[in-house]
């Protein structure tokens, strides 16, 4: 009789296999995870007769939690619906609806993203008397974010640091800022997590209900678990023993948001009698690319032995270049695309040039401007971030709870409708002096002293939201989102603000509707309140656009969990990847982390890795000189191969130490650790690196923003893809966007001032 587990190899077999008992699964990069954990989970339903409902799957990102249901789905089939497979915030959150109660809160709380929370966190320092210049708001924010992931709340921080004058306005910052929350009836994502731990804690039938449903649990990305989310797992397994975690301790690399790789690498202690298996075949990249990964993790302490495999036979070399320049480097990456893109060998979406932080991208997104190549930033402005979404959404949280003074106060002038910055203070002091919401205190407009005429302007802004709410109640919440667009007449403030941004705008705000449209047909059910929830935990990379062919850029950190047939790997330079900060940390986990980063970057790539650095990087209008990063030189020298003077592809020329030797010497300090560079202006290097001082416009050019001298259908020229036929222009937020249709090339989209069209006469 087959199982469900035969087209396993041999260790996902005995992974996917494990029944009872704590299991730690060591799955290393590509080594099939997903899989093993899809399979278990149907293997534990189909062969092992549990039932779906006892069976939890936690993951870290929507992306993930989908697609682990779809694999379930495909598997198991009828009844497998009924198996919770949820990140862990909404899975707090989905707690927390149903029993937040019993400790204090309403269940139909806001949950507040980042710009919210920094919101109420400038009014907590200003009624602390607290000036930003000295104490900024992010600071402060950081720090509650670090004690809440510790289980730590005000009055326990308080207690902590009660003998620290340099924490004190940080302690007395969190317990306002909790306060104003707990008025508000709102949470931060950090207090999903706290608050579910607390009541679990103080409400013991409450636990034991959902330690009596989850039976079976299961963990993934384990190795990025924090102390709150530790306890919250170890509390739900405590009845059963029955918890499986997935990770990799290898890629750790989230220890700047609160990540705990002791969670994974001391589960044994934490679970005694945990069976552990090590999942080293990898199913994605080439030999040189796993050996070369290996090299590098291999001088980690902190970590498990473990040594990723593969059976693929493929000899591609791992490719590294140094360039005398970061603006070379850039040019030689995007040529190398452009000459895989122009040969067949790739396709722009197959290509990936990752990168320690983001304003590395800059001098590559000129790059692929100026040459009419598609790409798309992973990181960039999330969509429910831009400031256009957000006024919508905080008109939709108002409607659906006024209690969320953040939103009220976001919109009430909104657009303009008289309603100063001295009337809303005056509201909020009498809202808090009454004890009131907001917003409560907005429909007492005309009984707060000093509001004058403004208490008129107020009470029309309370009523137009009551008309809204009716329009709720009757025509559901998509209806009422295009009566607020209307009511309101946004879109014409957003033309008059700024014409030539507003299309885009206005487009946003078509989207969102298109949003909560689908929200409401797949979702007949739904409520408003949901469909805020579900846009308060969408992550910017579940918001990326796979299906269009452009070429990914992006930090490492955004890059985990993703793999590219071709990666670049660039700036590997000491000071740059590893960073100064850990260079010259007293913590040697801080090197350990940062060489993470570095395994974690290599193993994205399927087929091919380029990795290259530059001489010179121009760093706050400096030129700064730093060596080839310590990581590559880890990798054995017969591993690499490179070519002449940076170029990435040429014949194979001896690699030994050249590398090395060209780099300028670093000085050792008296405590043995390397001084940063020295930094030294030069004015020839910034032009190089892309800097516009100095720029010439050259024949056939366009300034920025100025609109070119040809319309569609005119034929023009391109230096670098000759003749063609404008197809279209459309004026964008900086320049006019171009596409042109050209005889050899193909079609392509630019902008103006970079494509230096010149009209056919």
């Amino acid at each position: 009789m087959s199982s469900i587990l035969d087209n396993l190899n041999d260790k996902q077999r005995e992974a996917a296999g494990h029944i009872d008992g704590p299991l730690l699964i060591i799955a290393g990069a590509g080594s099939g995870k997903t899989r093993v954990l899809t399979h278990r989970v149907a293997y534990l339903i189909k062969e092992c007769g549990v039932n779906p409902y006892n069976i939890m799957a936690i993951t870290f990102t929507n992306k993930a939690a989908g697609e682990m249901r779809e694999r379930v789905d495909r598997i198991v089939g009828e009844g497998c619906e009924a198996v919770w497979v949820q990140t862990f915030h909404a899975t707090c959150v989905r707690i927390l609806r149903r029993h937040i109660h019993e400790i204090g809160f309403d269940n139909n709380f806001t949950i507040y993203d980042t710009d919210d929370s920094k919101t109420v966190m400038k009014r907590v320092l200003k009624k602390l008397n607290v000036d930003p210049k000295y104490v900024r708001e992010s600071t402060v924010l950081r720090a509650i974010s670090d004690a809440k992931n510790d289980l730590i709340g005000p009055d326990e921080y308080a207690d902590r640091y009660r003998n620290d004058y340099s924490k004190r306005t940080i302690s007395q910052a969190y317990d306002l800022y909790q306060d104003m929350l707990r008025d508000n009836n709102a949470l931060d994502f950090d207090d999903l997590l706290r608050l579910t731990v607390a009541l679990f804690k103080n409400c013991p039938e409450v636990l034991e209900n959902y330690q009596h449903r989850f039976k079976y649990i299961m963990v993934d990305e384990y190795q990025d678990t924090n102390n709150a989310q530790f306890e919250l797992v170890r509390l739900l397994a405590k009845e059963h023993g029955n918890l499986c975690v997935v990770g990799d301790d290898d890629q750790s690399i989230y220890k700047f948001r609160g990540a705990n790789i002791g969670n994974i690498l001391g589960f044994e202690s934490n679970f005694p009698g945990a069976k552990v298996v090590k999942l080293e075949q990898n199913y994605r990249s080439t030999k040189n690319i796993l050996d070369a990964a290996n090299a590098v993790i291999a001088n980690n302490t902190g970590r498990k032995p473990k040594r990723l495999w593969t059976d693929r036979e493929e000899e591609d070399p791992v490719f590294f270049s140094i360039y005398d320049n970061s603006a070379e480097e850039a040019e030689g990456v995007v040529s190398e695309i452009e000459r895989l893109k122009s040969k067949g060998l790739a396709d722009y979406g197959d290509c990936a040039i990752l990168y320690r932080t983001n304003a590395q991208s800059r001098e590559f997104e000129a790059r692929f401007v100026r040459d009419g190549v598609p790409y798309f930033i992973v990181g960039g402005v999330n969509f429910y971030s831009r400031r256009e979404v957000k006024d919508m959404l905080a008109y939709l949280k108002t409607v659906d709870s006024g209690r969320d003074d953040v939103s009220v106060r976001r919109i009430i002038n909104v657009p303009k409708r008289g309603i100063g910055a001295t009337t809303i203070e005056k509201i909020a002091t009498f809202a808090d002096d009454a004890g009131l919401g907001f917003y409560e205190a907005c429909g007492m407009a005309d009984e707060i002293p000093g509001l004058g005429k403004a208490a008129s302007k107020v009470l029309a802004f309370v009523n137009l939201i009551d008309s809204f709410r009716k329009c709720l109640e009757e025509n559901g919440p998509t209806e009422t989102l295009k009566m607020i667009v209307d009511e309101t007449d946004y879109q014409n403030e957003l033309k008059e603000e700024d014409a030539d941004d507003a299309s885009e705008r206005i487009g946003n705000i078509d989207e969102l509707i298109n949003t909560l449209r689908q929200f409401e047909d797949d979702e007949p059910e739904g409520t408003l309140s949901q469909f805020l929830e579900d846009a308060a935990l969408v992550s910017d990379l579940d918001s990326a656009d796979e299906d269009t062919s452009r070429v990914m850029l992006m930090t490492v950190h955004s890059a985990k969990g993703l793999e590219f047939p071709r990666v670049f790997l660039c700036g590997m330079e000491d000071g740059v990847f590893p960073g100064y900060m850990s260079i010259n940390s007293d913590d040697p986990d801080d090197i350990e982390e940062e060489r993470r980063l570095a395994y974690v970057a290599i193993t994205r790539a399927q087929d091919v890795l380029y990795i290259s650095s530059a001489r010179a990087r121009m760093v706050r209008g400096e030129t700064q000189y730093n060596p080839v990063s310590r990581f590559i030189k880890e990798i054995p020298e017969e591993m690499l191969e490179r070519g002449p003077s940076g170029n990435i592809i040429g014949g194979r020329t001896s690699y030994k130490s050249s590398y090395r030797s060209s780099m300028p010497e670093r000085k050792i300090a008296d405590d043995g650790k390397p001084q940063a560079p020295i930094f030294k202006k030069n004015a020839r290097a910034l032009m190089a690196s892309g800097g516009l001082s100095g720029s010439v416009i050259q024949k056939g050019a366009t300034l920025a923003g100025t609109k070119p001298d040809y319309e569609v259908g005119d034929r023009v020229m391109h230096l670098k893809f000759g003749e063609g036929e404008v197809l279209a222009i459309e004026k964008g937020p900086r320049d006019y966007q171009v596409t042109v249709n050209f005889d050899n090339a193909g079609q392509k989209i630019m902008y103006a001032a970079f494509a230096k069209l010149e009209k056919m006469r």
